[in-house]
């Protein structure tokens, strides 16, 4: 859960000061970056919330997210115009199941905010699909009520955990069977017949693929979910190349790359640089800004058994 994380905020700020860097894509590819610090986003303020919450308590309270997101909101980390509508909302009392059921007249927001901070929660709950599938849910609903936002969150978490799974058994799945069993778990909707397209398009060009699913720029999960499970299928085992291409995409790179980062580290890890796994790098880690200082995961109470004891050597 912790590397992806740490994924997911890597990718997130490296996104979010792209564009300010005066960098090119191949600037990225061959490490030529600032030195940082390099400032996250609401992706990672949220994340970090919701990581949090997992670690403290071992899964959602819908309840304490709602107040712990609206009481750690900052403006100054690029939320959206609804996100600040709705948490401003809800840290003056309002009720959450109000606010977020009202967005968009009634329809809930559809936004890509919930898949962007919810890739650590699928790690987290790795060994058990139906348990990612529930608590995505809860995480996602808290703020996009919309079927599509909801969905766009369990896809990511699906394929985090799938990521975990894969990484703990040492069984890396193919792109085509990585793609399958997130759509195994989904319901028929705008995403998930684009995750089926972008399972189409595995082997095709970035530039396609990003040009018939969209990149994030629509800021919907809709537009945004089905590019970063391409790119997390086809870069499962190699962290730069997975966030240099959602870069190159162009787009909501802050929120594409945060998606693919948290999904991909939970395969790679933050330290496996070797072979044909290639992790976080640890120049870009260093770089990145300090989580909140609130964040604190050596006060997180041991409840929690390893769920894949039976793969360890010499377990019975």
């Amino acid at each position: 859960m912790l590397d992806s994380l740490d994924g997911l905020s890597v990718g997130d700020s490296l996104g979010q000061e792209f564009p300010v860097m005066r960098r090119s894509i191949r600037d990225v590819r061959g490490g030529n970056l600032s030195a940082g610090p390099w400032g996250w986003t609401d992706d990672t303020e949220m994340a970090c919330t919701v990581v949090a919450e997992l670690g403290a308590r071992g899964g959602i309270d819908q309840d304490r997210l709602a107040a712990a997101f609206a009481r750690r909101f900052d403006p100054g980390r690029d939320y959206g115009f609804i996100a600040v509508s709705t948490l401003r909302r809800i840290r003056d009392g309002a009720a959450w199941r109000e606010v977020a059921g009202a967005a968009y007249d009634g329809q809930g927001s559809c936004g890509n905010g919930g898949a962007m901070r919810v890739a650590p929660l699928g790690a987290y709950f790795a060994d058990d699909p139906k348990k990612v599938v529930a608590e995505a849910i809860r995480s996602a609903q808290v703020t996009h009520m919309h079927p599509e936002g909801v969905a766009g969150a369990v896809a990511v978490a699906l394929a985090a955990g799938q990521a975990a799974h894969a990484r703990l058994t040492g069984t890396r799945p193919t792109p085509a069977e990585f793609i399958t069993t997130v759509l195994d778990h989904l319901g028929d909707g705008a995403t998930s017949r684009l995750i089926r397209h972008a399972r189409a398009l595995l082997g095709a060009p970035a530039e396609q693929a990003a040009a018939e699913l969209g990149n994030g720029s629509q800021v919907t999960a809709q537009n945004t979910v089905p590019f970063t499970m391409w790119v997390a299928a086809t870069h499962l085992a190699d962290y730069p190349s997975a966030i240099t291409t959602c870069i190159a995409a162009d787009g909501d790179i802050d929120t594409t790359s945060a998606i693919v980062g948290g999904i991909v580290a939970a395969y790679t890890g933050t330290a496996t640089n070797s072979g044909p796994t290639i992790g976080v790098p640890p120049a870009w880690l260093a770089a990145r800004e300090p989580l909140p200082q609130w964040f604190d995961p050596a006060r997180w109470p041991r409840r929690r058994k390893n769920p894949f004891r039976r793969w360890l050597p010499g377990a019975s």
